[in-house]
């Protein structure tokens, strides 16, 4: 993925995170997720938030599996 010295836009942000653009932009509104605005008006994530995030995401997720696992077991 090319990174702009602007940061990333939504749309690689969602890409990054496998989520939609309406759930950064929801993410972003609640403050979950930092961004600032360009002159354009349009949304930027810096790329090392974004990392830290996904590792969370992940963490999270992987607790959740564990947690069916056994539930199963």
């Amino acid at each position: 993925m090319r990174h702009s010295p602007l940061g990333l836009s939504t749309s690689q942000a969602a890409n990054a995170l496998g989520v939609s653009l309406g759930t950064i932009r929801r993410w972003a509104d609640m403050g979950y997720l930092e961004s600032y605005r360009t002159p354009g008006g349009q949304r930027r994530f810096s790329v090392e938030q974004i990392e830290q995030f996904l590792e969370t995401l992940q963490q999270r997720r992987a607790g959740q599996h564990q947690h069916q696992e056994r539930l199963v077991s």
